[in-house]
């Protein structure tokens, strides 16, 4: 895996993976989420205009929050924006629940990652519902130990806290995980949480190179184009899998 940043320590003993773009595609509106995220928080008192469908879905509902709160905002009023944007989000989630398919490779990894031994999780933005559904119909549910999504209690990503509670569920100390996954989010909260991270590219990309030194800039220690190379980079075409990881699985 090359040479390892001093925060970090080998072997790897988990790795957790995003699920949208980075263990299935889902086809996702997610201008329709954004659009029902920003009618909804300015149905609740957020000025019109002041969220914008070109930020990310966590920024939004972060931003309306504060909004709210500065506006003087009754705690109902926030705790309805945020079950209300919920809802919606689910529904338009669910809806592409039966189009999602398993990214090419990921079965093959996350078998070959499990058969080594390593404890293998899933953070991901989406509900639970959803993200349970979706391990299930791509047939990657078994070689799942644990998932953190958005409708869990507590911090959701890119909150570092997240995949710090996630990691502790699988019994991996940070410095001996690796998080991989497509967007600069999930760069973004593996950076904070000290966990070191791979990236894969999405499928649909833009500028290929872009793409690599935005990660390269978000702290990624490796990216890679596709799923197999992301098994490469994680010793499965090595001559030996890491002794601590298969003690793991006792």
């Amino acid at each position: 895996m090359g040479a390892v940043d001093p925060r970090y320590h080998d072997p790897v003993l988990g790795v957790v993976f995003d699920l949208d773009g980075t263990l299935v595609e889902s086809p996702h509106d997610f201008d329709r989420m954004r659009r029902e995220v920003i009618r909804i928080a300015e149905r609740s008192g957020v000025v019109p205009g002041h969220l914008s469908i070109r930020q990310t879905i966590p920024s939004l509902l972060d931003e309306a929050l504060r909004e709210l709160e500065r506006g003087g905002a009754r705690e109902g009023v926030r705790f309805r924006f945020e079950a209300e944007a919920t809802q919606a989000l689910d529904a338009i989630e669910l809806e592409a629940l039966s189009r999602t398919t398993a990214r090419a490779g990921a079965v093959d990894l996350l078998d070959g990652l499990a058969a080594r031994g390593y404890r293998l999780g899933v953070l991901t933005r989406s509900s639970a519902t959803f993200a349970r559904e979706a391990l299930r119909r791509t047939g990657l549910q078994p070689f799942v130990r644990a998932i953190r999504s958005r409708t869990d209690s507590g911090p959701a990503k890119p909150d570092p806290k997240a995949l710090l509670l996630l990691l502790e569920a699988l019994g991996v100390p940070p410095d001996r995980a690796v998080s991989v996954g497509d967007h600069l989010l999930d760069a973004e909260c593996a950076a904070r949480a000290r966990v070191r991270f791979y990236a894969v590219l999405p499928v649909r990309s833009g500028e290929l190179g872009t793409d690599v030194e935005r990660f390269r800039a978000a702290g990624a220690a490796a990216v890679a184009p596709d799923l197999g190379a992301i098994g490469r980079q994680l010793g499965l075409a090595g001559p030996s899998a890491p002794s601590s990881a298969a003690e793991s699985r006792k």
